[in-house]
């Protein structure tokens, strides 16, 4: 759904269900929108997967704005990795903010 908003608003989305298919596609992009809480080994929602997926994009060399949307970000506020990250948006984030945020994290591309 959000996918659709963000396309429709002029914007190329990739998807990336884990944090290592993340990693993979992160040479595309110009910024990453991700949540904390990805499925850790037993397959529980673990916000340390999210900082440790922050933590690598970081160790990668990566430069590239990263926007967490949690519904949890007490999760991350207080940690080091909250400023590894460009901004964060407490779920639900309505489709003008989040529109408006992507806009000032990311320049327009020249002609």
């Amino acid at each position: 759904m959000r996918s659709l908003a963000l396309r429709r608003a002029g914007h190329e989305v990739a998807l990336a269900f884990d944090p290592p298919s993340a990693l993979q596609q992160l040479h595309n992009c110009d910024l990453l929108i991700m949540d904390l809480r990805f499925l850790n080994g037993a397959g529980l929602p673990d916000y340390r997967e999210g900082l440790a997926l922050i933590r690598e994009i970081r160790a990668s060399g990566s430069q590239v704005p990263v926007l967490v949307l949690s519904g949890w970000p007490d999760d991350l506020y207080g940690e080091p990795e909250e400023k590894m990250v460009s901004r964060v948006m407490l779920k639900p984030v309505p489709t003008r903010d989040l529109l408006a945020t992507i806009a000032a994290l990311v320049p327009p591309k020249q002609a």
